[in-house]
């Protein structure tokens, strides 16, 4: 009796036990499976992040096939000897400034050729580079290298002894932001659609990803426009769905006087410059120094 007690208590607790091991097997194959495929996920953003960030298409037009008489498309060969495409002209009325322009992230700098053609009609000159691995340019681009790049552009264009005003346009408003940090001979700073970091957007888009720990290109704007000495104007739009506004907001925060926020109600990210991008410069300018 006592042993058949023994065995069906036995039994009784194999039964009971079971289900609990068969749910520890159930969870911890979960949690494998889980870990993989967020170790995949987080492989995939690691090695491919540049690709989120720089995103070169289309072929490079000629000025001249965009109507911009008179604009050169010189080869610049970098301190590291990658050679990159740089539109330039330069001014043309006595005493204006040159446009140091430093373009987005997607398609080119011919695909700008609204813009500078507002720049030029204005009298002002332009040296617009295109960035290493965009059309016209060789090489690959990284925070490293544009900013370094960018220092060198500032430095051939200076050199000629035009005021310089640098222009950043989104992406390039991190670019532009760190060259001015650097050379305080900058007369003016115009940042587009500007982002604080792009370590920034990245915890905002990606909050389950270890970023801080990720991310090659940082692109920390904020930690660099206080050091700017030139006046400084931001200008973002309130419908900006990839750059939010509060972006452009906190930057003018962190910049010194003199500076400007102009927020433009209903401007996206892409559609500033048909609603008055230029007019605010061309205004910041002379009230900073024809106006001064």
């Amino acid at each position: 009796m006592t042993q058949t007690g023994s065995g069906s208590a036995e039994q009784a607790l194999n039964k009971t036990g079971r289900p609990g091991r068969t749910l520890w097997k159930a969870v911890s194959r979960v949690v494998v499976i889980a870990g993989i495929a967020y170790a995949m996920a987080a492989g995939y953003m690691y090695f491919n992040q540049r690709s989120f960030i720089f995103v070169p298409t289309g072929e490079l037009s000629t000025p001249d096939e965009k109507g911009l008489s008179g604009v050169t498309v010189e080869t610049a060969a970098m301190a590291d000897g990658t050679k990159v495409s740089v539109w330039h002209v330069p001014p043309a009325a006595e005493g204006a400034p040159t446009v140091l322009y430093f373009h987005g992230n997607s398609a080119n700098v011919s695909s700008r050729w609204k813009r500078f053609k507002q720049i030029l009609d204005s009298g002002f000159g332009l040296y617009a580079p295109s960035y290493r691995g965009y059309a016209g340019s060789e090489g690959s681009p990284s925070e490293e290298a544009l900013i370094s790049d960018g220092l060198e552009h500032f430095d051939r264009m200076a050199a000629s002894g035009t005021p310089v005003i640098v222009h950043g346009e989104s992406l390039g408003s991190g670019v532009a932001a760190a060259v001015a940090a650097e050379r305080p001979q900058t007369n003016l700073v115009v940042l587009e659609a500007p982002y604080t970091a792009l370590i920034d957007m990245a915890w905002d888009r990606y909050p389950w990803l270890p970023v801080g720990l990720m991310m090659s290109d940082p692109m920390a704007t904020r930690d660099r426009v206080g050091k700017i000495a030139a006046p400084v104007l931001i200008v973002h739009g309130t419908e900006d769905r990839v750059i939010p506004v509060e972006h452009g907001r906190r930057l003018y925060e962190f910049a010194k006087d003199p500076r400007q926020l102009v927020i433009v109600e209903g401007g996206g990210h892409s559609n500033l410059w048909s609603n008055g991008m230029w007019d605010f410069v061309l205004a910041a300018w002379v009230k900073w120094h024809e106006g001064s």
